[in-house]
């Protein structure tokens, strides 16, 4: 069984070609440490003029804690957030500790 995951952040406008060029082609080994820690039907969705970002997936694992500390330990995935993290502008209201703010999901439909 899977847990779908919703988070949201903005996107900072003078990064928008660069950030949508870069995941039209993401990093080979970032996308595999996010399979090897249970997390399939990723999607990013933009909303302009906003520049809202909402990121969608599914962990498909046991222990989510241990999974996101290993893709957070991960050095190439380091360095991709060290590409995409200055392009981002996280909300406000976000938890302590998080970049993009978690969201509740209210409903769902199969």
């Amino acid at each position: 069984m899977s847990q779908r995951m919703g988070m949201v952040i903005r996107l900072r406008p003078e990064h928008m070609v660069e950030y949508k060029r870069l995941h039209a082609d993401v990093w080979p080994e970032v996308l595999a440490r996010l399979k090897a820690s249970n997390i399939t039907n990723y999607s990013i969705f933009l909303r302009e003029p906003e520049n809202l970002m909402f990121g969608y997936w599914e962990y498909t694992g046991s222990d989510f804690a241990a999974d996101n500390a290993a893709i957070a330990a991960d050095p190439v995935t380091q360095d991709w957030w060290k590409i995409c993290d200055p392009m981002q502008s996280p909300l406000e209201s976000r938890a302590e500790g998080e970049w993009w703010a978690s969201m509740e999901e209210v409903f769902h439909m199969d």
